[in-house]
């Protein structure tokens, strides 16, 4: 739900810093910080310059000089190029994002705001250490493989030189990424709305201009899950144990025992896990196993909640390894999938028949346990709420609930996991909000937020204005006609 303009003039400006904060993702520009002198010549470490020299041609000059062309701002000792707006055009249509009422001027604009953040960070000596953003990139990087097939295939797509030359890039324009955030929140941090003030906000919207908040429901479910045999257990462990006398006794290679038998996306580039530190994404177990071998070490088979592994221990590199892995997944016999839809199909037919509550059945027989003990709940992984939009919420749960009515019990629906398995579940709508004008009382939380959006956004506008002031500012002559939200041109 957005406000019209006229209400948060902030909007159109709040799109277009979403758009960049998402292209920054794989942009990757690494902005040096450079001085601009007089002549529009950029100096590169201007400290080197030697003290009390007189001026000499450039051919001679005691520091490094190089023209610095496609300068379209510069904001403290940070620049933006024109290639910069150039390449964030280009990122949109890489992904789909149209352009065609994204102004230069627009574009500049948030890109001088990034930079100001920035410059601001390291006046304020706010740092942002390795070892808080490594975790992250060594996540978008294995996404990266994941989505293009190899290490290989992902650096000549992002044309590279190497891995490392990729991961130093990413690390840098995470590091900036974090460093505005966090200034911004330093700014916005110790702001709050009273009960007045929320009331102000939203009386001041004209009747007809008062936002519509889409319909809502809150969902329960059940899941069933079919058991594995005692026997298709043991069948998986003889043969990871059989791998890994292979590995270990017979001389083979792990990556090409994990090619050929390995059940995951990692199997392609033999089961590597580059760059693992503790604090990364991965099963508990998985990290304890990982962390407790020596280089060179092959594990004895262990279970995680996704499967059944062994793993060896590739390069030891202070906190962080690199692992190869191999999982695998016992199989399902049809007793065992014909066991778990009569176990759900019962389960329904006594809640339809009101033998017993959905929440009820959901604490006793759910096998999930993140939401069985909350009767089957379901929390919105948005925003940690009970209620979900219809229009955004995930279109496979979507499709189930959609036409329920309240406490009507859908259809048993199969449902699969990344790693292949499948689980059997019934929804519920314990509760459902139809679509509305917004209401004071029934809707307070929401508006009290988008008063709290709105006095943040002043707030910063305020920042802005000051810092601008106080900051050496240069915009090329190009782009003196452009219409900034913020006073960059300091008329």
């Amino acid at each position: 739900m957005l406000l019209k303009t006229k209400i948060l003039k902030y909007i159109p400006k709040n799109s277009i810093a979403i758009l960049l904060f998402l292209s920054a993702q794989t942009f990757m520009v690494a902005q040096q910080v450079i001085s601009v002198d007089s002549t529009g010549v950029a100096r590169e470490n201007p400290s080197q310059e030697i003290k009390g020299q007189s001026k000499q041609n450039d051919s001679v000059l005691p520091f490094k000089r190089y023209k610095a062309e496609g300068v379209s701002a510069v904001i403290g000792g940070y620049v933006v190029l024109d290639s910069d707006i150039d390449k964030s055009y280009l990122e949109f249509k890489q992904n789909g994002v149209s352009v065609e009422e994204i102004t230069r001027c627009e574009l500049l604009g948030k890109l001088m705001e990034d930079k100001l953040y920035l410059h601001q960070a390291k006046q304020d000596s706010i740092t942002i250490s390795d070892a808080e953003i490594n975790p992250q990139v060594d996540q978008l990087v294995q996404y990266m493989i994941g989505q293009l097939g190899s290490e290989e295939k992902v650096v000549a797509y992002y044309r590279k030189e190497n891995l490392f030359q990729l991961k130093s890039d990413l690390l840098k324009a995470k590091r900036d990424i974090e460093l505005a955030k966090r200034m911004q929140a330093t700014v916005v941090d110790a702001v709050e709305v009273t009960p007045e003030e929320v009331s102000v906000f939203f009386n001041d919207i004209p009747l007809e201009e008062r936002p519509v908040f889409s319909a809502e429901v809150e969902v329960a479910q059940i899941v069933v899950e079919p058991k594995f045999s005692k026997q298709a257990i043991q069948g998986v462990i003889d043969r990871l144990n059989q791998l890994r006398e292979d590995i270990v006794e017979g001389g083979s290679s792990f990556a090409t025992k994990a090619v050929l038998y390995s059940k995951d996306g990692a199997a392609s580039r033999g089961g590597l896990l580059p760059s693992m530190r503790r604090g990364d994404p991965y099963s508990k177990i998985f990290k304890d196993v990982a962390f407790s071998l020596l280089e060179g070490e092959v594990s004895e088979p262990f279970e995680s909640e996704f499967g059944y592994h062994i793993l060896k221990v590739d390069k030891i590199r202070g906190q962080e390894i690199d692992v190869r892995h191999i999982i695998l997944f016992p199989e399902l016999t049809k007793d065992a999938i014909n066991e778990a839809k009569d176990r759900i199909e019962s389960i329904r037919t006594s809640i339809v028949n009101d033998s017993i509550s959905f929440s009820r059945a959901a604490r006793l027989y759910s096998d999930d346990s993140s939401t069985s003990n909350n009767g089957g709940q379901l929390v919105n992984p948005t925003n940690q709420d009970t209620r979900f939009d219809l229009i955004k919420m995930d279109p496979t749960l979507s499709a189930q609930v959609y036409n329920l009515a309240e406490n009507e019990v859908s259809k048993i629906f199969v449902d699969q996991d990344r790693t292949g398995k499948k689980t059997y579940k019934i929804l519920t709508v314990t509760n459902k909000y139809e679509e509305h004008p917004a209401d004071f009382v029934e809707d307070y939380e929401k508006i009290k937020s988008l008063a709290l959006r709105q006095k943040q956004i002043k707030t910063i506008e305020k920042w802005q204005e000051q810092k601008i002031k106080d900051t050496y500012v240069n915009v090329n002559k190009d782009y003196r006609d452009c219409v900034f939200a913020s006073d960059w041109l300091k008329k």
